[in-house]
């Protein structure tokens, strides 16, 4: 990080992945670092009870127009035991056709909660798919080697 610094001081730095970044000393480095951070957070009860207004909502909208219906909440959230503070913790409540779909992500991005989730955190999977269309069309291996260099070769 400091070579970044070195080179780019003003550069914003920000990370953004699924819910296996979303662990303390992953949280606490880019706190201490100054990279802003999106990562998803796997939903448990504690989590679906905070939004539990919104998950009724969003089935009343459903139910009355047949269409995915999704509303957004903000939140601070602690886990019980793997975190060192709470953070603040953004919440989809969605409701489509195959029933209730609530998603949530905890960040340290500042701006409204949909613009995040939709625009932000979603786009993700954009490069995932990139990524995909690299194996799938250009015959490459898998790239779930511990190192970046490896996925790196396993590409060429």
């Amino acid at each position: 990080m400091a070579l970044i610094r070195a080179e780019w001081p003003d550069v914003r730095i920000i990370l953004r992945g699924d819910s296996g970044f979303c662990r303390e000393p992953i949280l606490a480095w880019c706190e201490e670092h100054a990279a802003g951070y999106l990562f998803g957070l796997a939903r448990n009860a504690r989590l679906e009870k905070a939004i539990e207004g919104e998950l009724a909502s969003a089935q009343s909208l459903f139910e009355q127009t047949r269409q995915p219906a999704r509303l957004f909440k903000e939140f601070a959230y602690q886990t019980l035991d793997s975190w060192s503070r709470a953070r603040r913790v953004i919440a989809k409540a969605e409701h489509l056709d195959k029933g209730a779909n609530p998603r949530f992500v905890v960040t340290t991005l500042q701006g409204d909660p949909k613009t995040l989730y939709e625009k932000v955190y979603c786009a993700r999977g954009e490069m995932e798919n990139r990524i995909k269309e690299q194996q799938l069309s250009l015959f490459a291996d898998r790239t779930s080697a511990a190192t970046m260099r490896a996925n790196q070769v396993r590409l060429w």
